[in-house]
């Protein structure tokens, strides 16, 4: 036969709530994330194995070659030299955030695929979130402007790279 456990009449009174965590605001691709971490940790750390956005890549711990590249508000940088606590109440894109809410590409990688300006992918990232900063900066840009972009391509992408950076900027992405 069972027997019938009694309740306690009330709740013990030590329990008391956790007061909430201190943390740091940031908006990714649109999102609002609050990060309890370390406000140290480099925002690529974060983005990849605390999102799972695994976009960015790690391309070395200065963020040499562009991989890591990532929009804080317009401006391209490093997202492996980039802690979190520096990025309080600011708005970050990936190239994950860069398609429209409906799926449509952003123009660039519309472009990026007419121009088959991706060799084995690795760094085609940075380039896009480059590019991007850069037409923001200077909607019509040239040779030299694409030149001083961060990035670079073991595959030798870099003339495509610049072809569909120029195409998109004179909107033709898309376009035969």
């Amino acid at each position: 036969m069972l027997q019938a456990h009694a309740l306690p009449a009330e709740p013990a009174s030590t329990i008391v709530p956790e007061k909430a965590r201190e943390g740091i605001d940031v908006q990714i691709n649109g999102e609002s994330f609050h990060h309890t971490g370390d406000p140290q940790m480099p925002l690529l750390w974060y983005l990849r194995d605390v999102l799972r956005l695994t976009g960015t890549k790690y391309g070395g711990e200065h963020g040499e070659n562009g991989a890591d590249l990532v929009l804080v508000g317009d401006t391209a940088v490093s997202a492996v030299t980039v802690a979190m606590h520096t990025l309080a109440g600011k708005s970050v894109t990936t190239v994950e955030g860069l398609a429209a809410g409906d799926g449509s590409l952003h123009p660039l990688q519309q472009a990026f695929i007419d121009e088959d300006a991706i060799g084995c992918g690795y760094c085609t990232p940075g380039w896009l979130i480059a590019g991007v900063a850069l037409l923001r900066r200077k909607p019509k840009p040239d040779d030299g402007d694409i030149d001083q972009l961060p990035n670079l391509c073991r595959c030798g992408c870099q003339t495509r790279v610049r072809r569909a950076i120029k195409r998109a900027a004179a909107g033709k992405a898309g376009q035969s």
